[in-house]
């Protein structure tokens, strides 16, 4: 059994994601926790002083990806301009998916 959990846990990955464009008071980050939470994922969401919004999502690598398809469309009132990911290693440290301040 822990062989298979090994190899299960082997396909999480982490995403360290900054969105920019109109992405700040239209409702973005509570779009990020909706749909993250909807997949599974955990992590953390907030406001950046410069405008964009950061966010840290753990998962399956391909539900991290579908989630990243989403982000860059955004919810009906932003406009996202571009979104950078970097990929990380899974603390597995957030309980659900978060809205951090």
């Amino acid at each position: 059994m822990l062989g298979i959990w090994n190899l299960i846990s082997k396909m999480d990955v982490a995403a360290h994601i900054i969105v920019s464009g109109r992405v700040q008071g239209v409702g973005y980050r509570y779009f990020v926790i909706h749909q993250a939470t909807s997949l599974g994922l955990t992590g953390w969401v907030r406001n950046v002083p410069n405008g964009t919004v950061e966010l840290r999502a753990e998962g399956d690598r391909s539900i991290v990806e579908s989630l990243i398809q989403v982000l860059k469309v955004g919810p009906r009132s932003a406009s996202v301009k571009d979104l950078q990911v970097e990929w990380e290693k899974p603390t597995y440290k957030e309980k659900g998916f978060n809205l951090k301040w």
